[in-house]
């Protein structure tokens, strides 16, 4: 049992590789046409594709240049930064040599560039206690059914039995966190079986429609956003939550404190509810941070 549910999850994670790699077949990796490219310096050439997430803030967006500059004293190269806008062309631009380094990647593309082409993670984010790496969790209301089942001790009621029929809020196709970890856990704990092709990527899509009530495919596009879309990243998904719009949002340990539990109350976001009204189940894994 244990060897099958290694290789169920194996296979949700080889989907993502899949459709990582094959999204990527049709895009020009020398292509920066797009991209914002920051400069600074002058000795040898260093250029870094930095992947900006949907919902980093106003601060976290100065990151990059405050890497070049580092990197431009550190090591005294032109250090350029492509805001390359996502994970996969910034492993395609290290693919064919048009990278030197790709930063700020989750762990789901990492361990495609890892699988795929043989890349190497030089250094991690690292959280303020240390840790280098983030829990995934399912968040729900405090007073739902799926907390109260966690909380009662009795082993006869299963929260996560309880997340079928329910309408789920994913930060995006794909996502360590917001999708393949929940759900290589779910399936590989018999909680969801899978619908269609194993070794189709889009089976992945359809066994989340087939589980969770409200999908995409069912009217909400919540469920799965598109990048940049109503409620997607980890904000997205739990302002999905706050809302009533979902039942559950699939998110790391830190989301509700990022966006709800600041020192200073006016740094939470206004759709927030009281910390209290939130409660997260038993992780599901541990992903690497960002590297």
């Amino acid at each position: 049992m244990k060897k099958m549910k290694t290789k169920i999850i194996l296979t949700v994670m080889m989907l993502f590789s899949a459709a990582f790699i094959g999204c990527l077949g049709d895009e020009e990796s020398g292509s920066d046409s797009s991209s914002d490219v920051i400069d600074v310096c002058q000795g040898d050439k260093l250029v870094i594709a930095y992947d900006v997430k949907d919902d980093m803030t106003a601060d976290s967006l100065d990151n990059p240049n405050r890497i070049a500059e580092y990197l431009c004293e550190k090591l005294g190269m032109d250090v350029s930064i492509y805001d390359v806008g996502s994970a996969g062309i910034a492993m395609e631009a290290l693919r064919f040599g048009n990278a030197d380094i790709a930063m700020n990647i989750d762990g789901g593309p990492a361990w495609v560039g890892w699988n795929a082409y043989a890349l190497e993670v030089m250094a991690a984010d690292t959280k303020d206690d240390g840790r280098a790496y983030y829990d995934a969790h399912a968040w729900v209301h405090a007073d739902s059914e799926m907390a109260l089942a966690a909380k009662d001790n009795d082993p006869t009621t299963d929260p996560f039995a309880l997340l079928q029929g329910k309408t789920s809020c994913h930060t995006g196709w794909l996502k360590s966190a917001g999708m393949l970890m929940p759900m290589g856990y779910l399936i590989g704990n018999g909680y969801v079986n899978v619908v269609g092709d194993m070794n189709e990527t889009e089976t992945l899509r359809g066994t989340i429609n087939d589980f969770f009530d409200g999908s995409k495919s069912n009217g909400n596009p919540a469920s799965i956003p598109d990048s940049g879309a109503l409620y997607s990243g980890y904000s997205g998904a739990l302002e999905c939550l706050s809302s009533g719009y979902g039942d559950v949002a699939f998110a790391k340990d830190s989301t509700v404190g990022s966006y709800c539990d600041n020192e200073v109350a006016t740094d939470n976001e206004e759709w927030c509810l009281d910390v209290s009204n939130y409660y997260a189940l038993p992780k599901f894994g541990s992903s690497p941070s960002h590297s």
